[in-house]
Formats: C-alpha cells, structure tokens, sequence
C-alpha cells in the first residue's frame, strides 16, 4: 500500500514537471508555426499570424511562410484558431496575408454571419468586424441584411451605395461584440 502511494505521488510530481515544461514551451511565435496553422492564428504578443508567400529562388516555385503582423489583438493571445471555426466561418487555413476581399462571396458573408460562426469563433469575428469597419462596413448591420435578403446585402456591399448597409451613427472603432467567455 505505501508503495503505490509513493508510485503515485512520483507520478503525479513527474508528470506536473512534464505539464510545466509544456507550458513553458507552448508560447505560440508565429514564425515557428506551420503553414496548416498560421492563418487565423494569434501570437502570444497578441499579433495575428499571416499566411506569406515568396518565390523560392532555388526550387523555382512558390512556397509559404508564417510572420507576424503589426495588427494587435487586444483581448486573446496565444491562440490558434479551431478546426471547427474554421469550417463554420468559411475561411480556409491557406488564406494568405489579412484581406477584407473574402466579402466580395455571399457564402463568405453567409457563413460568416451564420449563428455557428458569429456566436462561436470570436477570434474570426473580431478579425472581420475589423476589416468591414475598415471599408465603411457595421459587421452586425450586414449580417442582419444577410438573413432578411443575402442578394441584395451582397448588391449593396458591391455598389457604391453600400451606405445604405452601413449605420454610420453606429460605425465605431470598437472591438468587435465578443461572446461572454472572453
């Protein structure tokens, strides 16, 4: 008996040393992370990871890598999005750079704005809310546009009048509405 105590106490501290270890090595740099993680990804300095792509001089064809961005996360950091996020949103791990232009697709903005993606994956959305607001967009407002009538959302974002989307007395600079588990 008092050896399986002792057999377990060993275990229990070899396996929180393990843990420790982990921890202490589960800092998320975005230039360490793989391609198939990069996109969608937040450093532990709270800078999103971007998907890049050069020219590989020596074997001629296009490779991709993982940098930082200057763009800061305020609420999350060290965070790698979610399979799950991923498909629910409608993003795809090899999107490269941060571009507003996967709007320009209803079913971006239809998955986007779907209730699996827009109550779920804060990461995804605070990342989008931010890109519409950048083109004169309210996220919310869109997306309410997208349910009651997706063509003409699309139609409006598309045209010139894409005003009639946005509520400028509503546009505003803050974070993107984040569920409560922030």
């Amino acid at each position: 008996m008092a050896s399986s105590i002792k057999l377990t106490l060993v275990l229990f501290f070899a396996c929180s040393l393990f843990l420790q270890g982990t921890l202490a090595l589960g800092e998320v740099v975005c230039e360490n992370l793989p391609e198939n993680l990069c996109a969608f990804a937040i450093a532990s300095s709270g800078k999103r990871c971007v998907l890049e792509n050069y020219k590989n001089e020596e074997e001629g064809k296009l490779d991709y890598t993982c940098k930082s961005s200057e763009v800061v996360v305020e609420r999350l950091s060290g965070y790698i999005e979610s399979d799950q996020c991923i498909n629910a949103c409608g993003v795809d791990r090899t999107f490269v750079g941060i571009s507003s232009d996967a709007f320009l697709t209803q079913e971006f903005t239809s998955s986007l704005c779907s209730p699996d993606c827009y109550r779920n994956c804060p990461n995804i959305v605070d990342l989008y809310f931010n890109l519409a607001a950048g083109e004169g967009v309210y996220l919310p407002a869109l997306c309410d546009k997208q349910k009651s009538s997706p063509h003409r959302a699309m139609f409006e974002l598309l045209s010139s009048a894409a005003s009639s989307v946005v509520d400028y007395s509503m546009a505003a600079p803050a974070p993107a509405p984040a569920p409560g588990y922030f």
